[in-house]
């Protein structure tokens, strides 16, 4: 069963929303662009703005799953995960693009990456519907990160982010949520400090460490939904998925009245993530 399911709908769209507002930018250097603060067509992609990517079909294919099943059942959402990578579910246009290799390699094996070069950001990106399940443990978490992402740092990073979001449930303030979460961690402890560092230090690349630690400077420097979002799409290099991993805690501190209308009004749609947040 799940708690506060209120407040999921402003985790996930949260997510969807920075998402859809940094892919147009994705890995392009940091100042390389003009900042961005408003839903976007890329001059590269395809996609029209507010287009969201696997970021947010891998999330929704986790809430799905955790509705659906009331609860945390791996088969049932590595199934979901294999329907969107080869058929297109929980995607805008019917096909899933922008695949990271770790979670393609690990879905086509049947188990997940272990060595030290697989701790890129694809499980942390779309774990955080596991906050809203009751007496979740640790276990758990390492199971769902583990369909594509076993090795101890990204487990032990997607624990530190729902450990964060389930504090702020519990009602704890975004920053002594952060503060908590980071402290309960050895490999993360530091993280308590990182809102002292300038934007030049703080590195914006996929690999797991590196996104986290810029989702929490974001959040940590800003004090609304919109400045966090604007600073995580602006970082360059993997800015969809920073924008998605800010945007899911900054949804679930600021609620979904913090979304800017435009961004809401842009984001393509719309229904199927409401399909997804659909109790069964």
């Amino acid at each position: 069963m799940l708690r506060h399911v209120n407040r999921l709908q402003s985790a996930v769209y949260g997510i969807a929303i920075g998402d859809a507002l940094g892919l147009p930018v994705q890995f392009m250097p940091r100042d390389s662009y003009p900042e961005v603060t408003e839903m976007i067509k890329s001059e590269k992609l395809p996609w029209p703005a507010g287009t969201w990517s696997d970021d947010t079909s891998l999330t929704l294919a986790t809430v799905d799953s955790l509705l659906t099943c009331e609860g945390v059942d791996i088969p049932d959402m590595r199934a979901r995960f294999m329907d969107w990578m080869d058929n297109g579910a929980y995607t805008q246009d019917g096909e899933a693009f922008d695949q990271g290799f770790t979670t393609v390699h690990a879905l086509t094996h049947g188990c997940g990456c272990t060595n030290e070069q697989s701790n890129g950001n694809g499980s942390l990106m779309r774990i955080l519907p596991l906050a809203f399940v009751q007496n979740l443990s640790d276990e758990q978490i390492a199971q769902v990160s583990g369909i594509t992402h076993a090795h101890p740092l990204s487990v032990e990073a997607c624990q530190v982010y729902i450990h964060a979001a389930q504090l702020i449930l519990d009602g704890f303030s975004l920053s002594e949520a952060i503060e908590t979460a980071c402290l309960a961690s050895e490999t993360f402890a530091g993280l308590v400090d990182i809102g002292q560092c300038s934007r030049s230090e703080i590195r914006s690349t996929g690999y797991v460490k590196d996104s986290l630690e810029a989702a929490v400077w974001c959040l940590l420097t800003t004090n609304n939904f919109r400045d966090a979002l604007v600073k995580a799409v602006n970082l360059g290099e993997d800015t969809d998925t920073i924008g998605a991993i800010t945007g899911g805690l900054a949804g679930i501190a600021y609620g979904m009245e913090s979304i800017p209308e435009p961004w809401m009004n842009a984001l393509r749609k719309k229904d199927i993530i409401e399909y997804c947040l659909t109790a069964r």
